[in-house]
């Protein structure tokens, strides 16, 4: 009885055991079904990838690679026609910055299927949002292609048109209306293929084109190897402000409409240069087009979204007749505005010419207004090369220049030297700490003031004694200045300077940095502070900055702040000095003029009312070496106060000065600003 219950119990066990077995073999199959579709879902998603990533590389034919050869076969193609129609197309709409988002791939009944939204820039912007679908075939190793895989809506033998409606880019102008940046004849040189004949003669017709446009061989044959090119199509390989020189056999050159800039190096650091976007630019901003010009510098850059403007056009798709289907962009067609500045471009070429090629800059202002009418500087570089396709060997020249052509020296700061006395001394005068009349006894060369400067000490160039105001500023006298600092004080000095410019915005479209009194918020020690007082120390400002401060002096006590944009308003600042100290520092400029022992006397033979006061920065590491020397002439029609000019010149030569750089300019400005 005992056993016969055992085996009952056994046996109920049995079918429980069975059942489990059949549920780990029923959710093992279901479960490699899982893995096995997990996988095929894998692929296909790897698949679209990398059909879309060729795609996004231009590589048309590796593309093909992807898609099944049946399909490609029934809807008429083959894998090169294909490839040849991306091609054409993509290329055609200057297709760029593609980007893949929202890839889904599904299974529905025995079939995979997939979609994905692409953007595309074109020609005429970002294209968003296109969606994608199709279906897979080899366990999603193949994606059966429809001509709706090239844009949606496509199919059969469509086409795509895409026609453009070009933008013209506003024209930089002068205050009379003369060009600075224009939209000009430009001289597109370029080869037609058939033209250039086969074996050694091609090699030599090639060999010549390059040289006559100062390319190499290499460059013609990467241009002839672009995938649009076609035997009887015009390849173009540079485009220059004028016609070359020569036009060896096999060169074709052509008139076209491209940025000019008729004053070249005399306004290239001011004005700048455009260029073609890259794929960089694309993807900063969704706005710019694939082929698009964009400033590069200068106005042309800060500028830019004004000046640009947007291409117009269409890219629909159409049936093989030429009967438009769908609409993909339809932009309406936006020109750039023109921008009239303040500058005179006759003043700016003088000026630039005055500067003869040395490292140095040109500002001028009118002080009532606050037009800027000039900023050239020197060196400098010809931004039609850098627009139109500069040459290696000239785009090294440039670089390579030690006194480097592309800094804008009227936009970099400096220690303004002795024409900063001025602004010294009319604060002197407004904290009742300087008295222009008192005679100062001065000795010698050289002076501290006392042991506790160590080694340290002032110099000036002329022994002159006794010094009053006046006779400082003729004689341009560093021991006066640095005493009268001294008397005046930290305290009263810098609350003086913080009526001015220093860390302030001059809100023009020129990158700068701000004004400096000092590296920190106090000198931290006398010497600093007495250096300050003539101009050095660690003050920093740039010939816009100081001509702005200056302008104080014409303006009788106000400050009138600068402006490059004809059509802003004139913004300006009352009582930064008196009025009273204003005039007694212009009567004392006038005589740095007229006095024959004025440190700017040699203007005096211009027979133009002026006052001027000149400046010498020196940057030496030891107290008793010889440094470099930057000089500075600060002048203004004394008369009439209706133009200014700070001339500068970087590590003068000996023999010269900022003063005998400016005459033909001040002659020019005293004739045209009456």
């Amino acid at each position: 009885m005992e056993r016969s219950t055992r085996n009952k119990k056994g046996t109920n066990k049995l079918p429980i055991i069975i059942i489990g077995v059949i549920i780990v073999l029923i959710a093992g199959f279901f479960g490699v079904r899982a893995y096995q579709a997990s996988q095929v879902k894998k692929q296909a998603e790897e698949t679209v990838q990398t059909f879309v990533k060729s795609l996004q590389k231009g590589k048309y034919q590796e593309m093909t690679k992807s898609l099944n050869a049946d399909s490609i076969k029934s809807n008429g193609y083959t894998k090169k026609q294909v490839a040849e129609k991306y091609q054409s197309i993509f290329s055609g709409i200057s297709a760029s910055n593609i980007k893949m988002k929202n890839l889904a791939v599904d299974k529905e009944g025995d079939d995979y299927h997939f979609s994905y939204e692409l953007s595309v820039n074109t020609g005429f912007g970002q294209l968003k949002n296109q969606k994608y679908s199709g279906t897979l075939a080899d366990g999603g190793k193949e994606i059966n292609w429809k001509p709706n895989l090239i844009f949606p809506g496509m199919s059969g033998k469509d086409k795509i048109n895409y026609s453009v409606d070009p933008a013209t880019r506003g024209e930089i102008l002068d205050r009379s209306g003369q060009g600075l940046a224009t939209n000009g004849t430009v001289y597109q040189s370029g080869v037609i293929p058939k033209n250039l004949g086969t074996g050694e003669d091609r090699t030599a017709k090639i060999d010549a084109i390059a040289k006559s446009l100062d390319i190499t061989a290499k460059d013609v044959e990467t241009a002839l190897e672009q995938g649009w090119v076609q035997d009887d199509f015009f390849v173009p390989l540079k485009t220059t402000a004028e016609a070359p020189a020569e036009t060896p056999d096999g060169l074709e050159v052509k008139e076209t409409t491209g940025r000019t800039y008729p004053l070249k190096e005399a306004a290239a650091q001011l004005i700048g240069y455009v260029g073609k976007v890259t794929a960089e630019d694309l993807k900063k901003n969704n706005d710019l087009a694939s082929d698009s010009l964009i400033g590069r510098s200068g106005l042309e850059m800060a500028l830019d979204k004004q000046l640009r403007g947007k291409d117009g056009g269409s890219l629909a798709i159409t049936d093989s007749k030429g009967n438009e289907k769908k609409v993909l962009q339809k932009i309406e067609k936006k020109d750039g505005e023109n921008v009239k500045l303040t500058i005179d471009s006759r003043a700016q070429q003088i000026a630039y010419n005055g500067l003869n090629g040395q490292a140095g800059s040109s500002v001028v202002m009118a002080p009532k207004t606050g037009d800027l009418l000039v900023a050239a500087s020197s060196p400098s570089f010809d931004p039609n090369k850098m627009t139109n396709g500069i040459s290696q060997t000239d785009y090294d020249a440039y670089s390579n220049d030690s006194n480097q052509p592309f800094m804008s020296r009227f936009a970099t700061g400096y220690a303004p030297g002795s024409t900063f006395k001025t602004i010294t001394a009319a604060i002197g005068l407004d904290a009742g700490t300087l008295n222009p009349n008192e005679e100062l006894a001065i000795n010698g060369l050289k002076w501290q003031k006392d042991s506790s400067w160590g080694s340290y000490q002032v110099t000036r160039v002329s022994d002159v004694s006794p010094v009053n105001l006046r006779t400082a500023l003729v004689y341009s006298d560093n021991i006066y200045m640095a005493q009268e600092t001294l008397k005046m004080g930290e305290k009263a000095f810098r609350a003086g300077l913080n009526k001015f410019i220093f860390g302030k915005d001059l809100d023009l479209p020129i990158a700068m940095e701000k004004a400096q009194i000092s590296s920190k918020d106090s000198f931290d020690s006398e010497i600093l502070l007495a250096d300050t007082g003539y101009g050095q120390g660690q003050l920093l400002l740039n010939p816009i900055q100081q001509i702005t401060a200056y302008s104080v002096f014409p303006n009788k006590g106000t400050m009138v702040y600068p402006k490059l944009i004809a059509d802003k308003e004139t913004k300006n600042e009352k009582d930064v000095v008196k009025a009273s100290s204003a005039e007694t520092i212009t009567n004392d400029m006038q005589a740095v003029v007229s006095d024959e022992n004025g440190t700017a006397h040699s203007l005096a033979a211009l027979n133009i009312p002026l006052a001027a006061k000149t400046g010498t920065a020196e940057i030496k590491q030891k107290q008793d070496e010889k440094g470099q020397e930057n000089s500075f002439l600060y002048a203004f029609d004394s008369e009439k106060q209706n133009y200014s000019v700070v001339e500068f010149l970087e590590n003068k030569p000996e023999g010269t000065s900022a003063t005998e750089l400016s005459k033909d300019l001040l002659t020019y400005l005293n004739q045209t600003y009456q």
